[in-house]
């Protein structure tokens, strides 16, 4: 049975500070989770702007439709990020977007269910997708990936000093058929370690190194990046909240370079002018005040980025 647990979205008020949705025509919310982020915008547009929520999961998905599917001016889209623009290009919306939003990583709701696999604190099985109505679920990933694929998985999405162990452990185990639910891999991941770390699970870095892979999630933020900068207006605005490193790297540098404009040799002299950007970075990447993590604590990582389209 599918349940809605409490989902508490990070930094609205900076989001609306930069959104500005008093002053949009049609917002995309790209990552709708349970809409705490939709809702606080859409409270905010003009009576005839357009929003336009979109979620990868399809238990959001049926969470937005008993919410806003009368709704006048939403429409509802099951979709990665990597199906963006051609979804926008569908509704018409293509290179007319005032602003879109990304709020990247799992929500609550996802971390909440026993069923999903997302986090080590449920016993369940070993899902983790997504969308969990198509591709391989966490166990048949693992299955089929080789040992040394999965410790530089590890090692490189988990950041994983002992993922060289932590494969040979799984990749044993799963041979044996020792490895079936969420609660096996915890025990087994943190067994092969030799050391823990004082402030996080042991398993901590193995999940999410094992969620990013079984969906693609680095590929799809990337892809979801640049198609959002496609399907902006000139003068549009892109938001992203991230939540570990990887994430924020890859947002980091789509700004970077998307703001300097196109690449020449550094021996040629060329004006900025012909250089041709075509984002403008918005102040400085914003963090969590101290009132929000105690409120909510699973906001303590996010980091918000913002950024202007200019051409």
């Amino acid at each position: 049975m599918m349940t809605y647990s409490q989902h508490i979205p990070v930094m609205i008020e900076e989001l609306l500070n930069i959104v500005q949705p008093e002053q949009c025509q049609t917002v995309v919310d790209a990552t709708y989770g349970r809409g705490g982020h939709a809702t606080a915008i859409y409270g905010r547009l003009p009576s005839d702007a357009r929003m336009v929520l979109i979620d990868r999961d399809p238990e959001a998905i049926v969470h937005a439709r008993s919410v806003w599917q009368v709704t006048q001016g939403v429409d509802i889209v099951h979709a990665p990020f990597s199906r963006l623009g051609k979804e926008l290009k569908v509704l018409g919306l293509f290179g007319k977007i005032d602003a879109i939003i990304f709020d990247f990583g799992v929500s609550s709701p996802q971390l909440d269910s026993h069923d999903r696999g997302f986090s080590f604190n449920h016993d369940g099985p070993l899902d983790m997708r997504m969308d969990n109505s198509s591709g391989p679920t966490a166990l048949e990933w693992m299955m089929g990936i080789p040992e040394k694929k999965l410790a530089q998985v590890l090692r490189e999405y988990g950041e994983e000093r002992f993922s060289w162990a932590i494969a040979a452990s799984i990749k044993q185990a799963l041979s044996n058929g020792a490895i079936q639910t969420t609660r096996d891999l915890e025990q087994l991941v943190v067994a092969a370690q030799p050391f823990k770390d004082k402030h996080k699970h042991p398993a901590t870095r193995t999940f999410q190194a094992i969620r990013i892979a079984v969906n693609d999630e680095l590929s799809e933020i990337e892809q979801g990046l640049e198609q959002a900068l496609e399907g902006l207006a000139p003068g549009g605005r892109l938001a992203a909240i991230s939540f570990h490193s990887i994430e924020d790297r890859i947002v980091k540098r789509f700004i970077r370079n998307q703001s300097r404009g196109d690449h020449y040799p550094p021996e040629v002299p060329v004006p900025s002018e012909m250089m041709h950007p075509r984002l403008r970075q918005i102040g400085k990447p914003l963090k969590p005040g101290t009132e929000e993590i105690q409120k909510n604590p699973r906001s303590r990582s996010a980091v918000f980025r913002a950024a202007q389209k200019v051409a």
